[in-house]
């Protein structure tokens, strides 16, 4: 995806803020590897990574860690456990600096367990009996299910979950992997797609598939 990264870090300051915080409930070793991907990656774009090492809420909110997420061009949640995620960020500190950053024009990208968190319904996908948490609220019109091609054969269950009886005005989305929606409007009402496989708009009836360069325009 390093072409949808550096479009989004593109014209921003050259920090690459990365949050692993999903994978903490993994260990150490979890952690290391996806600092390690965004050393990667932050180097493929030649802009500097800010590693923002939280791994419960105590981190969350130390003052220490939110300011590091100052003057980002782009913060980039990891993936791992989205409800973990969202529990451990939620009106903290290291929250607070995020959305300070965004509304002052920072991008904020997440994938798989970054993208779900930042919608309004975060299931737990190992026990898809408990109630969905109700997310980091970025973009609350969403349900996302990323590694859509993917996921069917994991979670055979939580399609029928999204899709069956969403509120009104919320739009259920399945990204494929190695594929995104970048935000068009900075509300989240109209998304572009990128990357090599689709996005499904998910409903009752049939899935529509959505390529690279469709526009897809939510409530």
């Amino acid at each position: 995806m390093a072409e949808v990264e550096g479009m989004l870090i593109n014209g921003r300051a050259a920090r690459y803020v990365q949050l692993p915080t999903a994978a903490a409930p993994e260990g150490e070793q979890s952690l290391r590897r996806w600092l390690d991907l965004g050393a990667a990656q932050a180097e493929r774009l030649g802009v500097e990574q800010v590693p923002v090492l939280v791994r419960n809420r105590d981190e969350a909110g130390s003052p220490e860690l939110a300011a590091l997420v100052e003057g980002a061009g782009l913060i980039y949640l990891s993936g791992g456990s989205p409800a973990f995620l969202a529990k451990t960020l939620r009106d903290t500190l290291v929250w607070q600096a995020i959305l300070a950053a965004w509304h002052s024009g920072s991008a904020l990208a997440g994938c798989s367990a970054g993208a779900m968190a930042l919608t309004g319904w975060v299931p737990s996908i190992r026990d898809l009996g408990r109630e969905p948490d109700p997310g980091l609220g970025v973009v609350p019109h969403l349900r996302v299910l990323p590694h859509f091609d993917k996921m069917l054969g994991w979670a055979p269950d939580l399609l029928t979950r999204a899709a069956l009886r969403p509120p009104a005005g919320v739009t259920v989305l399945g990204i494929d992997e190695d594929t995104a929606i970048v935000d068009l409007t900075g509300v989240g009402q109209a998304w572009q797609v990128h990357g090599r496989q689709q996005v499904w708009t998910l409903a009752d009836g049939p899935r529509r598939g959505h390529r690279a360069g469709t526009t897809l325009t939510t409530p």
